[in-house]
């Protein structure tokens, strides 16, 4: 009964429901139009199956490739932290912690893990925005014990190229740990490498799916097509810099 009442609590969240709902009033169109019509149907239906866990699941497998958590077991020294800016939602009735959206969160809980295992180690922050991705990240960094000494803000960047460029003068020849999410880290380290710096993943935001039920893994889900999109974007960043640099070495 648990299970059923799982099962028809998702069909009814927006997502499922509108698709439900659209594939239905499908049945009562003309086809008269033969060629419409077939292609409104794949649309729904690719949009219904990239929707699902167990499609996200197969995508995020494959885009994550071997990429591991970050290991201080096999990094005896590491002199700088970088972590990449977010999403945010400024308002100053709010504290800082709470004005940072899921990713920034889990970009930043990384950051702190590695500053607490590296007590040496300098912390940069970056990100831009109304209120700056960055100045959050720095006071939430230092009201969850990070001195303030210790953490340098980057809060002119705009996109990740902009962060490795800024970044690139005060990194160049330290041990650098680079965090941002699993689905970000392979276009990120890119660009950072890109700029003559070498760095350690310490990529966060795993995204997981295997434990769902088998009942729940192919009912469209708003959180599995956030993770494709996400993916999505990255595979368009690469591509944009892969195109960049044919038509400018330099560009990126």
């Amino acid at each position: 009964m648990f299970e059923v009442k799982k099962v028809i609590g998702q069909l009814l969240m927006p997502l499922p429901l509108s698709l439900v709902v659209l594939i239905g009033l499908m049945f009562f169109i003309a086809k008269t139009r033969k060629g419409p019509y077939i292609a409104v149907w794949l649309v729904l239906l690719t949009t219904w199956s990239i929707s699902t866990p167990y499609v996200a699941q197969h995508i995020i497998e494959w885009d994550k490739g071997t990429l591991t958590a970050f290991n201080p077991s096999r990094h005896k020294n590491i002199d700088r932290i970088v972590v990449l800016g977010c999403n945010l939602y400024p308002d100053d009735s709010l504290p800082s912690n709470a004005q940072l959206g899921s990713c920034g969160l889990a970009r930043l809980v990384e950051g702190i893990r590695l500053a607490n295992i590296y007590p040496k180690a300098q912390l940069y922050v970056s990100g831009y925005g109304n209120a700056t991705s960055a100045g959050l990240m720095a006071k939430t960094a230092q009201s969850l014990g990070i001195s303030a000494t210790r953490i340098k803000q980057n809060p002119n960047a705009k996109d990740t190229a902009d962060e490795a460029k800024m970044l690139a003068p005060v990194l160049v020849d330290y041990d650098v740990a680079l965090v941002t999410s699993a689905s970000h880290m392979k276009r990120a380290k890119n660009l950072f490498e890109a700029q003559g710096v070498e760095v350690f993943p310490a990529p966060t935001e795993f995204y997981n799916f295997k434990s769902l039920p088998l009942s729940r893994q192919f009912i469209a889900n708003d959180k599995a097509l956030d993770i494709v999109t996400r993916i999505w974007h990255e595979q368009v960043g690469s591509m944009w810099i892969t195109i960049r640099r044919i038509i400018d070495p330099e560009a990126l």
